[in-house]
């Protein structure tokens, strides 16, 4: 795990994209977006389908290479310095990342030696206890259910303790209970300093967890404002009406 001095290089923001364009061909996916999220907050990001956020979340997650623009997690560029960013984020997909021939413990064991973590098995019984998959520990991941194994990802994700999240319809799959536990582990997350994007298609999901909102309309950022305790309603308007206007 990095060290609080390993993981600050003196920036401000935790996620900072300026200008970021990706074309497929002749198709635009991302048309010079600009994206700020100082570090130890959270921005939820809307958008409808095809509005470029997959091909933002891996951009940021280095899967992904931009055309034009630049792209940084604490202050390190994905493009130039991979190795690094990696090292510092977690990334959470509505697709489990999970090995389903590797019992539960044994795929937290297998990424604990990826990311070179030493003497991890306390930090594995924490995580699949705040999980609450510790009674599964030596289970194989493929007999879990989907919720189960969403939140297998969810702590191999938070493993090496990474201070930037990247979260694309982390809820998917998840019951009512665990999503209200997941919710919970967020929160804690961010007032522990994480920075978080979160990309979701529920908007009050969103809201309740973000310091600021985005909508993201054909490879742009089209809107953004505070959340505020009164203030989904008129961001839920302006966010129709971007709809509308794009045709969707």
């Amino acid at each position: 795990m990095l060290t609080a001095k390993e993981s600050d290089r003196s920036t401000p923001s935790g996620i900072r994209v300026v200008g970021l364009t990706k074309w497929y061909g002749a198709v635009p996916a991302l048309r010079g977006a600009d994206i700020d999220v100082p570090s130890g907050t959270c921005l939820a990001l809307y958008g409808p389908n095809g509005a470029g956020k997959s091909t933002l979340i891996g951009i940021l997650s280095t899967l992904v290479r931009p055309t034009e623009g630049t792209a940084e997690i604490a202050g390190f560029d994905v493009r130039r310095e991979g190795t690094e960013v990696r090292r510092r984020l977690g990334v959470i997909s509505h697709h489990p990342w999970v090995y389903d021939r590797l019992s539960v413990r044994d795929n937290l064991c297998f990424f604990a030696k990826l990311y070179g973590i030493e003497n991890a098995s306390d930090r594995i019984d924490s995580l699949l206890r705040d999980v609450e998959l510790d009674r599964w520990i030596d289970q194989d991941a493929g007999t879990l259910s989907r919720g189960m194994r969403q939140r297998l990802t969810i702590a191999r994700a938070l493993l090496h303790d990474p201070p930037v999240l990247l979260l694309d319809e982390p809820f998917t799959g998840l019951d009512r209970h665990s999503a209200k536990v997941f919710a919970g582990r967020l929160s804690a997350l961010r007032a522990q300093g994480r920075t978080i994007l979160l990309v979701t298609h529920h908007l009050e999901e969103g809201w309740t967890l973000a310091d600021k909102a985005a909508v993201l309309v054909r490879g742009r950022i089209a809107h953004s404002a505070d959340v505020t305790p009164d203030g989904m309603d008129h961001f839920a308007a302006t966010f129709d009406r971007l709809l509308e206007g794009n045709g969707s």
